[in-house]
């Protein structure tokens, strides 16, 4: 069975429809489409452990950091 090949004036007409059925604004839409096009699922997944993991790592990195600098700080202040 052949499938509709949808003219882009009804998609765009059916777009706000699907947008409000779903219950996310149309700029959410578009942002989220933008992040995730072209990605399956499973690689979806996969980027959001890393994008947590990085952030777990930038935490950690800047806690190191700043411990450095109170050292840093303190051991001005004793000399």
């Amino acid at each position: 069975m052949p499938q509709k090949l949808y003219r882009p004036e009804e998609i765009i007409a059916k777009l706000p429809e699907a947008v409000r059925a779903i219950g996310i604004s149309e700029v959410s839409y578009y942002r989220r489409r933008k992040g995730y096009r072209g990605l399956s699922v499973s690689q979806a997944k996969r980027l959001k452990e890393l994008e947590r993991e990085n952030l777990r790592l930038r935490r950690a990195v800047s806690n190191v950091t700043l411990d450095g600098f109170i050292l840093q700080e303190a051991a001005r202040g004793n000399s």
